[in-house]
């Protein structure tokens, strides 16, 4: 834009909270469902438009679809508690996130409902975004609720790629790894979803309600093998049993099914670069499908920037270095925290004392972890600064407590709820 401030030669000076929000703004733009649904709408059917869905997007992504939409509609989709919006036709549920409640296990049992007894006439259009596991609580026959809640915990503590945490999910589940859309055959199924997974593994987003995979069981004792985990008895005789077999993508009920990809990590990274390079600074995406323990992709990414800055490599300073993804964290203990403000800590250790480099750290949904926040700032001076209001980062960081180191210093990152979910946003100023 000719208009656009160069903040790379301005005299002014340059205010990196408010250049990081900047970059964020762009990134979540960038896949709000107003924009990207539009352009993906289905074929109007002979018969009945029933619209169901579930994420901590799915409000909005109902919100988009109401007003792209001319034909009548009516449906359900699932969203986290203060996550709704105001719509018309369709009907807006809230329930629990990260840990699944009764709100969650009756909205699904509501959209199964929902979705049976349609014709081949009928159309289904799923709107399906990052958040949907927990929201769409189901457990199979024999497998209670608190079961249910056990297996997410677990799977929250134990540091697992979202990859393996939804395939175990899909195999204890009524409603994952493609069983609504079976549910719903004979109607065609058209899936509109924002993927929060990396490599953009679109039956992972929310465990697939609409999308089978090929993750088998074998897969899900393996993940469970792996990574230690333990579930309640119950759990365990359901994955052991066929029962637990999930359904074949190459089966018939699917064959007519339809899905979009309408909002990703990858697209908001590059409208992320696009804003930067537009205020003077130039960007450079390392990957938009990162993950790993989050103190450890920390330390990497703090390692990059310390090179930046002292030898002016591998990238020519200034620069903004973006990363997407989503890391994980074994929990070691109780305390506060997600996994952006977790990956923020160990970043913060990592350029402790280092002049010039400011970072954000934030998932695109609002919310890290379970606190308020969506991720936190950081730059050379936070950890003597948390030193000097009595907090030590690396005890903080060994307990988990992340979120209370950086609210001792006023580094919270505070959004609310963005309407959408890309997964996580990493970037990082180097001056």
């Amino acid at each position: 834009m000719a208009n656009a401030r160069n903040l790379s030669t301005s005299s002014e000076p340059l205010n990196p909270k408010t250049f990081l929000s900047s970059i964020f703004d762009a990134a979540v733009a960038a896949a709000d469902a107003k924009l990207t649904i539009r352009g993906h709408l289905p074929q109007k059917p002979k018969g009945r438009t029933v619209v169901v869905g579930a994420g901590k997007g799915a409000a909005q992504m109902a919100v988009a679809f109401e007003k792209a939409w001319d034909g009548p509609i009516d449906g359900l989709v699932i969203t986290r508690y203060g996550y709704s919006a105001p719509t018309e036709r369709i009907e807006i549920v809230e329930s629990a996130h990260p840990v699944p409640d009764e709100a969650g296990l009756m909205g699904s049992r509501r959209l199964l409902e929902k979705v049976a007894g349609l014709t081949d006439d009928d159309l289904v259009v799923a709107l399906i975004c990052g958040g949907g596991s927990a929201l769409l609580p189901s457990p199979a026959p024999g497998i209670s609720l608190a079961d249910e809640i056990a297996v997410n915990q677990a799977l929250l503590a134990s540091g697992a790629p979202i990859a393996a945490m939804n395939t175990i999910r899909k195999h204890i589940s009524t409603i994952k790894g493609g069983r609504l859309a079976a549910v719903a055959w004979p109607a065609k199924v058209v899936s509109l979803v924002v993927s929060d997974i990396p490599g953009d593994n679109l039956a992972l987003v929310a465990s697939g309600p609409t999308v089978p995979d090929t993750g088998s069981r074998a897969d899900a004792l393996a993940a469970i093998a792996a990574y230690g985990m333990k579930f309640p008895d119950a759990v365990m005789a359901h994955i052991n049993s066929r029962a637990a077999t999930a359904p074949d993508p190459a089966d018939e009920k699917f064959a007519r099914n339809e899905v979009y990809l309408i909002a990703s990590a990858s697209v908001s990274l590059e409208a992320a670069a696009a804003d930067s390079r537009r205020q003077g600074i130039e960007a450079v995406i390392l990957s938009d499908a990162l993950e790993g323990e989050a103190r450890e992709v920390g330390s990497v990414h703090a390692a990059i920037a310390r090179e930046v800055a002292t030898r002016n490599r591998p990238f020519t300073k200034p620069v903004l270095i973006l990363s997407g993804g989503e890391t994980t964290v074994t929990l070691r203990a109780k305390g506060k925290g997600g996994r952006n403000s977790e990956f923020l800590l160990a970043f913060a250790i990592g350029i402790d004392g280092l002049n010039g480099i400011n970072a954000l750290a934030a998932d695109t949904d609002g919310i890290d972890g379970s606190e308020s926040n969506a991720g936190a700032f950081c730059d050379g001076s936070t950890v003597a600064r948390m030193r000097a209001v009595g907090v030590d980062a690396k005890a903080m960081l060994a307990g988990n407590n992340a979120w209370t180191a950086f609210k001792a210093v006023g580094d919270l990152f505070v959004t609310g709820p963005t309407g959408t979910n890309v997964n996580d946003l990493r970037a990082i100023l180097v001056r």
